[in-house]
């Protein structure tokens, strides 16, 4: 199996887990003398067999991704830095909006009295920084899913 499909695999369970829990809150109260719609013990044996697949998977997702190479660095090491670019990318989008003055635009200066803003950051070198973060978020996550797709899924 490969990496990509047992990913999917993943997805897939993580939602059943999410559909099962619900469906368990439904059901574990009753009116007396009414019978619930669904059996919430059997649904909880259920859910147990699914989080012990869930748990098998993810174990051997974890193990490939430590594993396999990718370029220089462990599929672990790319997600690493994946998710620091993301939220290098949040702040610094979020630091030039604020700069910007982005939410205040909307009322604009009414008064000469008024207080008035100026930006602390720079604007654009931060949008500039956000793009390139932005890019090599993409290009990370095109190794990435390459990668999901080449490598065998460890035991």
């Amino acid at each position: 199996m490969k990496l990509a499909a047992a990913l999917a695999e993943r997805g897939d369970l993580t939602r059943r887990v999410e559909h099962l829990k619900s469906r368990i809150l439904t059901n574990a109260r009753h009116q007396e003398g009414e019978s619930p719609a669904e059996d919430a013990a059997a649904l909880l044996a259920e859910l147990e067999e699914v989080l012990d697949r869930l748990e098998v998977l993810v174990r051997r997702i974890n193990r490939t991704n430590t594993s396999a190479p990718l370029g220089d660095e462990s599929i672990t090491d790319a997600l690493a830095r994946r998710d620091m670019l993301r939220i290098r990318h949040r702040v610094v989008s979020a630091a030039a909006d604020a700069a910007s003055g982005r939410e205040q635009d909307r009322y604009g200066r009414q008064l000469r009295s008024e207080h008035v803003f100026v930006a602390a950051l720079p604007v654009r070198d931060l949008r500039r920084t956000a793009d390139d973060l932005a890019r090599q978020i993409r290009e990370v996550d095109l190794l990435v899913q390459q990668a999901n797709w080449e490598v065998e899924l460890l035991d």
